[in-house]
């Protein structure tokens, strides 16, 4: 029975550490894992591989159930994302593939149309769903949610490391200036706008460590 498996949501703006903080928690409670901003990016790819309009909501919504996603985690190594049969993995984690996502999660459609995608990965033992409206949205009746906020300074820093370290040439003021816009589409857009869930447990992680964020949120599953 779906609605009697423990679904512990981890929602929060871009640069919060949900994503890493999420697996870890997952790997920590021999979890599923669900990154649902994974399945954004990855319809933002395919729509960029066929030279979609990102303003042609039709197109988008096709692309949508067009699309097949998969995800694989190796024991010893990050998740990848296949997309339409391709490793689209790096590509998803390019500013670009999050400015599409970003955009592509304001059409209705689209979001209706992954919702029983995302809702599917509920499966026993239990699941931590990371993303924007998983405690509000997707898993509503989830027994445990988490809200993860950082300053956008912060945020900010750490993508900038993270793209650094994988080769991408960006500046710490354009990636201000792109979460910043970020966080005013999301928080703005009519449909499932980013907040916290009423009854999450607020996280700010500014200034903390990984494990220590880590050591929180297990907290909130097993007080």
């Amino acid at each position: 029975m779906p609605d009697t498996i423990p679904v512990l949501t981890i929602d929060g703006p871009s640069g919060s550490g949900k994503g890493t903080i999420s697996r870890l928690v997952a790997r920590r409670l021999d979890w599923h894992y669900l990154d649902s901003g994974a399945l954004y990016r990855a319809i933002g790819v395919a729509a960029g591989w066929a030279d979609l309009d990102l303003d042609d909501a039709g197109a988008l919504v096709r692309c949508t159930f067009d699309t097949e996603i998969g995800f694989q985690e190796p024991e010893d190594g990050d998740l990848r994302v296949i997309v339409n049969g391709h490793d689209a993995t790096d590509e998803l984690r390019t500013e670009t593939a999050g400015a599409a996502a970003s955009a592509i999660a304001a059409i209705p459609e689209v979001r209706a149309a992954l919702k029983d995608r995302q809702r599917a990965f509920r499966r026993p033992p239990g699941l931590v769903a990371d993303g924007r409206d998983m405690g509000t949205v997707i898993f509503p009746d989830a027994p445990y949610k988490v809200f993860l906020t950082a300053s956008a300074e912060e945020r900010a820093e750490r993508r900038y490391k993270q793209l650094k370290d994988k080769g991408v040439s960006v500046t710490m003021d354009g990636l201000l200036r792109e979460i910043l816009a970020r966080d005013a589409r999301d928080a703005s857009r009519t449909v499932a706008p980013l907040r916290p869930a009423i009854d999450a447990v607020h996280i700010d992680t500014t200034g903390l460590g990984i494990e220590a964020v880590v050591g929180r949120v297990l907290a909130v599953v097993a007080p």
